[in-house]
């Protein structure tokens, strides 16, 4: 099972202020475990750039974006 260690949080559900950072690391647990190593490390990677430019960023990072915004973000860096 991969999950993020809070758990889904399902009192916040449909409501997309919760940071996804911790729920997308735990897909790139799954890929490592799959043998999907470039496309966890990518995905690695797309978290670590999108916090550290601070451009997109959800309420408890200090921010405004939704959890669709910030997943987006994160998707697009990792695609390349």
């Amino acid at each position: 099972m991969f999950e993020p260690t809070h758990g889904s949080a399902p009192k916040y559900a449909g409501q997309y202020k919760v940071n996804p950072t911790a729920a997308i690391p735990a897909a790139k647990m799954m890929l490592d475990w799959l043998g999907e190593t470039e496309r966890a490390a990518r995905i690695q990677d797309a978290v670590a750039q999108v916090i550290a430019e601070g451009q997109v960023r959800t309420y408890d990072l200090g921010g405004s974006a939704s959890t669709l915004e910030m997943a987006e973000a994160i998707t697009e860096v990792a695609k390349g």
